[in-house]
């Protein structure tokens, strides 16, 4: 049995500001912790004397955590002490090390733990990236943001209205007013288009397609720029792609630039390819690699570039253990 300290405020004591708060806390210390739901046997609210209008409790079974027992309790009015603050505490079926949860102003509380920081990871195709940025979350217990699926999703919201997704201007205007959110849930990402969980369903090959063509336009990427912003401002994440620490999350805490030769890159690329049964041709792959360089690097919006303070990894002569484990060495040397 393990258990996982958390804590929040809120701006004012209303139901709907209870509910909000108790919800993010819960699905924080999901995320961070890859919890499953069946894992969490009881959760124990405490809540300062200022907030009685709704109970903890109760906002966490509409939230979902129906399976457990749930329990709130009102603390002693302490002179000094935080206001507005709701403290949990979940007892799970699960021995690994706790990662305890502090958010909004109860950061104060526990400032060890409660530090949110950005993770920003740019590079070539083939550089790596995307597995060292799900490892590095993975081992921080903090959330990878898979940024292709926010792209998917909006794939097939056109695809479901009809839409030609080659037509700009209609995609324009379904992006004004797409219902588009990540959620965090089993220490897993789910994309929700309308309310409805669609991380399934955007990884057809139909929607596949359509995700290359739609992520052209540049009112769908200046919309999903806006809400990975949003996401990265509410907790700590990691982010991989070709601009991130220059355009998506220039003010990132941490910024990396990994790169490879050519003929390293590709040759990963295909030995990924052969081991899911395709035939390749290594010399043609390579031109491929290299066409996609010059085309990121030299696209007039956004293109591919180390940022000035992105530290620069050549990962050609490193095994992913070896790029992980330098990663982070550079982050221990900057906090």
């Amino acid at each position: 049995m393990t258990v996982i300290r958390g804590a929040t405020t809120i701006a004012e004591d209303s139901p709907e500001e209870i509910r909000a708060a108790v919800r993010e806390l819960l699905e924080q210390i999901e995320s961070r912790n890859f919890l499953k739901r069946e894992e969490v046997v009881s959760i124990v609210f405490s809540s300062t004397s200022d907030i009685h209008s709704f109970y903890p409790a109760k906002a966490a079974r509409e939230a979902g955590f129906e399976g457990c027992s749930l329990f709130s309790a009102q603390e002693p009015d302490i002179e000094g002490g935080l206001r507005l603050c709701i403290r949990v505490m979940l007892f799970v079926e699960k021995n690994d090390a706790p990662h305890h949860v502090y958010l909004r102003g109860a950061r104060v509380l526990r400032k060890d733990v409660a530090q949110k920081f950005n993770v920003a990871i740019d590079g070539p195709a083939g550089s790596g990236k995307s597995t060292i940025a799900r490892l590095l979350a993975r081992d921080y217990h903090i959330l990878y943001l898979d940024t292709g699926a926010m792209y998917r999703a909006c794939a097939l919201a056109a695809l479901r209205a009809g839409i030609d997704v080659a037509d700009e201007a209609q995609v324009c205007v379904l992006m004004r007013d797409i219902p588009l959110n990540v959620v965090y849930r089993d220490g897993e990402q789910h994309t929700m288009l309308d309310g409805e969980d669609v991380s399934g369903q955007i990884r057809t090959p139909e929607v596949s397609m359509a995700a290359s063509t739609v992520s052209r336009h540049m009112s769908v990427r200046m919309k999903m720029v806006e809400k990975q912003r949003e996401i990265a401002g509410k907790m700590s994440c990691v982010l991989d792609g070709r601009d991130i620490g220059t355009f998506v999350l220039p003010d990132a805490d941490f910024k990396f630039f990994l790169t490879a030769s050519a003929e390293v890159r590709a040759k990963r690329r295909a030995d990924e390819m052969t081991a899911k049964g395709y035939q390749v041709d290594f010399e043609k792959l390579k031109q491929e690699i290299a066409a996609r360089d010059e085309q990121d690097s030299t696209r007039e919006f956004a293109p591919l570039k180390r940022a000035d303070d992105a530290v620069l990894i050549d990962t050609s002569d490193m095994t992913i253990e070896e790029v992980l484990r330098t990663i982070k060495s550079k982050m221990q040397e900057k906090i």
